[in-house]
């Protein structure tokens, strides 16, 4: 079995920063795509930002030039650098994981956290 924990979560003014982080453990062989996504209410869940185990990203234009996502493939993290913050980043998020599993499966699962609160607000 595979976990994703996620932490970092808050409550932050307008223009403030939040660094979201999160962490793989269990049967893990290798770990494709990781990403962090978001749903506030009343809207569908979105993508924020994905990052492939070789570094290549990709993110919302609503977050561009804001938020900046890393992984550490060794530790098995994936981090989201959230700066600028404003209301509209008001969402639970979520970290995603593309994981090859032990015992070696032919394709990747798809793995979600269990979402962490981030509230923009003064």
């Amino acid at each position: 079995q595979v976990q994703l924990v996620e932490s970092g979560g808050g409550l932050v003014q307008p223009g403030g920063s939040l660094r979201l982080s999160c962490a793989a453990s269990g049967s893990i062989f290798s770990i494709n795509d990781m990403g962090w996504y978001r749903k506030a209410p009343g809207k569908q869940r979105e993508l924020v930002a994905d990052i492939t185990n070789t570094g290549s990203t990709n993110y919302a234009d609503s977050v561009k030039g804001r938020f900046t996502i890393s992984r550490d493939n060794a530790k098995k993290t994936v981090n989201l650098q959230m700066n600028n913050l404003r209301p509209d980043d008001t969402a639970v998020y979520y970290c995603k994981a593309d994981v090859y599993t032990i015992p070696l499966t032919p394709r990747a699962y798809v793995y979600w956290g269990q979402g962490t609160q981030v509230t923009v607000s003064s």
